[in-house]
């Protein structure tokens, strides 16, 4: 005879409140736990004993799926014990401290050197003049690998890179450059970006055979492109791009650029605007060798790698979760010679001297490999609202 619902509902509520009851016990003892660990300095994240138990307690249940049921609970009990203990220690050696400086404000005046890729006309010249004003002393390399190496060798003291598009996604190659050259975010510039056709006064469009532009300004032009046959040639940037048609004065020729580009260059726009969206914005990023965020930062950037393992990405993001930290971003990007393994790139509300932060930030750092803090900087919103 089949049991009334309503009964067997009042037993599974019975077994959740021993459930419930029991949480709390396992949650008083993992407390244990932490204050023993804090005496003794020893790490709150044993992975090794994590998997032995793991294993011990999916022996104990008596069917594969009850096995694997109960593995994945207490692979989570002991995730959120260990958020616990984190958030019990706390940064007690002032780790984030040791990698970060706090500072009231950025330091820049009329000798603050800027670098950024491209000729005058490029995006990268606008953000660079709408986050530092038009007094900046500002310089232009060939490439964003330049704006890395003058920064990281002292030759400027900040550079000015695209590090994603509302269209296209993320621009390739940037994070690489932060790691490679130790460099960190201690700012961010939204430019809106309207692509234009531009060609030399007098261009025939019916006789053009070759566009030009940046990898992304032919990304965000794909609609307009899919309908000609021309030949599409990447530039380093989009006012190079201007630049060369203007140079080469060659009517067959063509460019993708901004319309600022086209008056430095005496151009003519063929076509004033390529990209569908009506929103096509690229975010950069202000780099400097120095590791400091300014007192009223509220955005962080980290990135870390992670064991192709199942939960691990799940784990390491509840994190933000359970310290009440809302995550804006993520990227991940394969890592090289590692097969299904993959670098992530995250981006959260805050600032590196708030306790969730913190307390997320340890969490992270001991979960994951290759961590990094790739900075704590004021956010674009934040900058409109306090121009």
């Amino acid at each position: 005879m089949i049991q009334d619902l309503s009964v067997t509902r009042q037993e599974i509520d019975k077994v959740d409140k021993q459930i419930v009851e029991l949480i709390e016990k396992r949650m008083d003892l993992a407390l244990q736990v932490a204050e023993y660990k804090m005496s003794t300095g020893k790490p709150i994240y044993d992975r090794q004993r994590e998997l032995e138990k793991l294993d011990k307690l999916g022996h104990m249940a008596s069917t594969e799926f009850n096995a694997k049921s109960v593995q994945e609970l207490f692979l989570q009990i002991m995730s959120v014990s260990r958020r616990y203990q984190y958030r019990v220690i706390g940064d007690q050696d002032h780790i984030i401290d040791k990698m970060f400086t706090k500072v009231q404000h950025l330091e820049k005046n009329a000798d603050t050197k800027v670098v950024y890729a491209g000729v005058p006309g490029a995006f990268a010249e606008t953000a660079m003049v709408d986050y530092f004003g038009e007094a900046v002393s500002g310089s232009n390399v060939k490439d964003f690998h330049e704006v890395a190496s003058y920064v990281a060798e002292g030759k400027a003291d900040y550079g000015v890179l695209p590090i994603e598009n509302s269209s296209a996604g993320f621009v390739n190659g940037i994070y690489d450059l932060l790691d490679r050259f130790s460099l960190s975010i201690v700012g961010e510039q939204m430019v809106a970006v309207n692509q234009c056709l531009l060609g030399i006064p007098g261009t025939d469009l019916s006789k053009v055979t070759t566009v030009y532009s940046h990898p992304q300004g032919l990304m965000q032009s794909k609609e307009y492109l899919e309908q000609t046959d021309w030949k599409q040639v990447s530039m380093a940037n989009t006012a190079l791009s201007a630049k060369k048609v203007h140079d080469d004065g060659d009517a067959t020729q063509v460019a993708i650029a901004s319309e600022r580009a086209a008056k430095l260059y005496g151009l003519s726009i063929l076509n004033p605007k390529l990209n569908v969206s009506d929103n096509n914005t690229t975010r950069f990023v202000i780099v400097s060798k120095k590791r400091e965020y300014e007192e009223n930062a509220n955005k962080v950037s980290i990135s870390f790698s992670l064991p192709h393992t199942c939960g691990t990405l799940y784990n390491i993001l509840a994190h933000f979760i359970f310290n009440n930290v809302n995550m804006t971003s993520i990227e991940s990007i394969p890592l090289s010679g590692k097969q299904w393994e993959y670098c992530f790139f995250v981006d959260f509300e805050g600032n590196l001297g708030d306790v969730d932060v913190v307390n997320a930030l340890k969490g992270i750092m001991a979960e994951t490999e290759n961590f990094r803090i790739l900075g704590c900087f004021v956010s674009e919103q934040e900058n409109r609202r306090n121009a």
